[in-house]
C-alpha cells in the first residue's frame, strides 16, 4: 500500500577521478541524509567517476554487476533501510562498441529498494552532441550508448519517472512519463556552471509545473579536476513550481517532505494532462 507522505533527500557530491574516494563521499552523505529522516535518497549523475579522460575512465569502470559503487550502495540501502537512487554510474555497455571497436559506456541510473534490491534501471536517452563556434565539438554519443526506453518505476509512495541531466531539455519525455502515471521525476545531473546559471532552476520548475509532478534533482557541484566545474544547486520542487529545497554550491544534503496529495490538488487546478489533445503536425 502506498503512503502519501515521505521525506526525500538529495546528496550533492563533488565526485572526482578516484572511485574509492567517490564511494566514501557518497556513503557519508547517504548516512547523513538518513539521519535527517530521509526515506528516499538521490545521488547525482556519474557519481562513481568524474574524469575528462575517457581512456582513464575505461580503466576505472566495469560492467554493472561488478561496479563497486553499486555494491556499496546496495549494502548501504540494506543497512539504513532507505530507498536509494544512484543518480547514475558510468558502466561498460554490454554489446555496444565505438567505431574503433572499443566498448562503449552506459550512463545508467539505478533505483534500489530498502533491501538493496534493484527495482529499476534507466540508461540516459538523450546524448549531448554539439558543434561550437571556433571549431570545438563534443560528442557524448561517441563514447556512450544511448538508452531507447523511458522507465517508470514503482516505489512505496508513487510511480517515479527516471531521467538524467540532458533529458531535462526534452519536455515530451516527462509528459509521456506523467501520462503513464508518474507523480514524481528524478533528474540527477552534472550541469555545467554557465548552463546551470542560465537554465537550471527554470527548467526544473517548468517540468514540475507542466506535469503537476514533484521533481527530485540531485546534482554534482564544484571542481572535479582540470577544467571541469559543475553548478550544484540540487533541487526538490513541488508540483506548483515551488522550490522546497536548494543545495547551493557546496557538497551536502538537502531534504523536504513530499506530500503526494498535492499532485492531485495541482492537477485539479490546472488539468493540462487531461486537456491534452492530438493534433496534426505542421
Amino acid at each position: 500500500m502506498m503512503s502519501n507522505k515521505f521525506v526525500a533527500a538529495c546528496a550533492q557530491t563533488t565526485s572526482g577521478p578516484e572511485v574509492a574516494a567517490n564511494i566514501e563521499m557518497a556513503s557519508d552523505l547517504v548516512r547523513r541524509a538518513r539521519d535527517k529522516g530521509a526515506d528516499f535518497i538521490g545521488l547525482p549523475e556519474v557519481v562513481n567517476v568524474m574524469d575528462l579522460d575517457r581512456k582513464a575512465i575505461a580503466g576505472k569502470t566495469t560492467v554493472e554487476a561488478e561496479d563497486p559503487m553499486l555494491g556499496a550502495m546496495r549494502d548501504l540501502a540494506k543497512d539504513t533501510g532507505a530507498w536509494i537512487l544512484i543518480g547514475s554510474i558510468v558502466v561498460k555497455h554490454d554489446g555496444a562498441e565505438t567505431e574503433s571497436g572499443k566498448p562503449k559506456f552506459a550512463n545508467r541510473s539505478i533505483l534500489l529498494d530498502a533491501n538493496g534490491e534493484i527495482q529499476a534501471r534507466y540508461d540516459k536517452i538523450h546524448m549531448f552532441d554539439v558543434d561550437l563556434e571556433g571549431g570545438e565539438s563534443y560528442r557524448e554519443s561517441s563514447a556512450y550508448e544511448p538508452g531507447d526506453r523511458a522507465v517508470l518505476a514503482e516505489t512505496p509512495w508513487a510511480k517515479l519517472g527516471m531521467t538524467i541531466c540532458y533529458d531535462l531539455r526534452f519536455p515530451y519525455l516527462y509528459r509521456g512519463l506523467a501520462k503513464a502515471g508518474a507523480s514524481m521525476f528524478t533528474i540527477p545531473a552534472a550541469f555545467t556552471v554557465p548552463t546551470g546559471k542560465a537554465h537550471w532552476h527554470i527548467l526544473h520548475r517548468a517540468r514540475a509545473i507542466e506535469n503537476g509532478c514533484f521533481v527530485i534533482a540531485p546534482a554534482q557541484c564544484g571542481h572535479h579536476g582540470g577544467e571541469r566545474y559543475t553548478y550544484g544547486h540540487s533541487l526538490i520542487v513541488a508540483p506548483w513550481g515551488e522550490v522546497l529545497a536548494d543545495g547551493g554550491e557546496e557538497s551536502g544534503v538537502i531534504t523536504a517532505e513530499i506530500d503526494l496529495d498535492r499532485v492531485a490538488e495541482v492537477r485539479g487546478m490546472v488539468p493540462s494532462l487531461t486537456n491534452d489533445r492530438d493534433y496534426i503536425q505542421a
